[in-house]
Formats: C-alpha cells, structure tokens, sequence
C-alpha cells in the first residue's frame, strides 16, 4: 500500500535537451505509489505521451502521484530537441532549480532532486556565475560551506577538494578545508542517514599516505593532525589510510564513509562498484538536495535508452533523509 504520509520530493528538469525529463517520468512510474515527486519544469518538455496534471493550489501531488505526474509548471523560451541544447532554455533550467528550492523553503516538499544540468550551456548562454549545482545551491540556501557526497548501497565517498586541477589540490588542501568538511559529514551521517556513531575513513594524498614523509609531507603536516584532534573530541576517525587499500570488500566493512582528498580518489572507486546506482548527495545545506550520478547524455536524449536507475536511487534516498529530518 502507498505511503501516503511522505512529503513529495521536487524533481526538477535540469536540461531539457537531455536525458532528465525521460528519466525522471521512468522513475515517476517504478515509485508513484510510494515516493511521490513533483516535476518542475516546462509540461511541454516531457516525453510524448506522458500522463501529468498541472497543480494548483488544492491539489494534494501525493494522491496525484498514483494516476499522473504533479507538475510545478516552469514556462521555457523554447521547445526542446533531444540531443541539441537550445541556448535560450538556459535561463528556465536555472529558475526551475529557484522555484523548486522555494518549494523546499515552503515545506510544500520534503527535499529536492536535481536532474542533471550543461554549466557550458548555463554560463554562455545565461551568465551562470557558479561552478556547478551544488555551489548554486549553497548560494540559494544561504550555507557557509557545501560538501558533495556519491554514496551507493556498497560504498558512500566525500572528496575534499572537488573540480581542480590535480597539480592545485596540495595547494587547495588545508587543515581548516579538512577539519570543515570532515565536521559536515560527521554531522550528516547522524541527521540524514541516521548512523548515531558514524565510522569515517579518511585517505591520505600521497602514494602509501605519504610514507612517513618520504613520498609527501602533506599527509603528515596536514591530514594526520586533523585526524587527531577529531579523535580527540571522540570521532570515530580513521586516517590517513592509504587510499589504494581503502575500498576493496573487507575495507568497506570498517567505516560508513571515506573522505578522499581529491575528485578522481573517491569518484573512481564508487563508479568501479556502483555505476548505475551512485547519488549525488550535498551536505551542509538546510534542505535535502539529491542527484543521480551522471550527466545530461545528450548523445542518448531521445532514444528510449537512458537507464533510470541512478534517478530512482536518488529520488528514494532523498525521500528517506527528508523523513529522518522530520522524525
């Protein structure tokens, strides 16, 4: 039976000349009778065919969800082809995530899943001024310091330092950086994923966390002191581990999370055992905010083969940390 007392979650359109809105009707069908969603975007974007209703202000999308697809209406420039950005949609991707982070701020939702965006469209045909959704977002919910989590059933994984260039990190890397966003994920992990005690694996940077200096000294003046003044305060930290002996089987089973140093430490092992299930999670914002864990796909837009999954992973794990917020 449907779980009536949950909160829609906002699903908004990212770009509509990708994957998003097909994807997003895809999970719409698997979970409407459990996980209601409420699409935000333009109704003339979504696949031919679908079934959705307009809301108004009676309208209650949890009974809605089961026959149609709730639409928060967004009114776009332009129609949308599959596979072919058009520049002048850009403006209505970015007031789709507005309006749909409004909701979140109205309590009309429980939290917010994004679908995925083109920055390169954003900020050359809309003057985007942020690096990304989960900078966007720390703007739109007043938040001192974003954090991006991927976490799947097999693994959840924290970069510290995120899109940069490899040879910036150990520049980027400090001891306040660290501290902050291990703080933020210690605190997540309690609040939205309900982990009262949560065990939390940090990697070193360098080759063998630096070798007692020989292969870095960044791990040793920065990363080791951090770990010992959190467990000092009663973390349950483990660090700086070697990150080429973190994420195999029996290494997953000792934490809840790791904290990579740098994008490609953490990302590459979570794509390696979760790829199609992977979320996108930010942390240290006053809303839920979810996404799946990949891009607009605009080279498949259109042909009936995007797979769902990572979308109905998202919608799911943002529904189940909306309620944790709420119990």
């Amino acid at each position: 039976m449907a779980r009536r007392s949950r909160a829609p979650i906002a699903v908004t359109c990212g770009d509509p000349s990708g994957i998003g809105p097909e994807i997003a009707v895809a999970a719409w069908s698997q979970l409407r009778e459990e996980y209601p969603i409420i699409w935000v975007g333009d109704p003339r974007h979504l696949p031919d065919g679908t079934p959705y209703k307009v809301l108004d202000n009676s309208d209650d999308p949890q009974l809605i969800s089961s026959q149609c697809l709730p639409v928060h209406p967004i009114e776009f420039a332009a129609l949308a082809s599959p596979g072919r950005p058009e520049p002048g949609n850009a403006s209505g991707v970015i007031a789709a995530i507005e309006r749909a982070v409004e909701l979140t701020k109205s309590s009309k939702v429980g939290g917010l899943c994004t679908a995925p965006i083109s920055k390169y469209e954003l900020v050359t045909h809309a003057e985007f001024q942020f690096p990304g959704h989960t900078e966007f977002l720390e703007h739109l919910g007043g938040a001192s310091r974003a954090v991006m989590m991927l976490a799947s059933d097999e693994l959840r994984v924290v970069p510290a330092t995120i899109h940069i260039p490899l040879k910036d990190v150990p520049n980027a890397l400090s001891s306040v950086l660290l501290e902050e966003t291990i703080q933020i994920v210690h605190a997540a992990m309690k609040t939205d994923f309900g982990i009262v005690d949560p065990k939390i694996a940090v990697a070193g940077l360098n080759p063998h966390a630096g070798e007692n200096g020989m292969l870095g000294s960044e791990d040793g003046d920065i990363i080791l002191p951090v770990c010992d003044r959190l467990r000092d305060q009663g973390m349950s930290l483990m660090g700086p581990l070697p990150a080429d002996t973190m994420f195999h089987a029996a290494a997953r089973k000792n934490y809840d999370v790791a904290i990579a140093m740098y994008h490609d430490q953490a990302l590459i092992p979570i794509k390696t055992l979760a790829f199609d299930k992977g979320v996108n999670v930010t942390l240290g914002l006053p809303f839920v905010r979810t996404s799946p864990d990949h891009g607009t796909a605009f080279d498949i837009a259109g042909k009936g083969v995007a797979d769902p999954t990572s979308m109905i992973e998202a919608i799911k794990l943002a529904s189940q940390m909306a309620e944790r917020r709420n119990s």
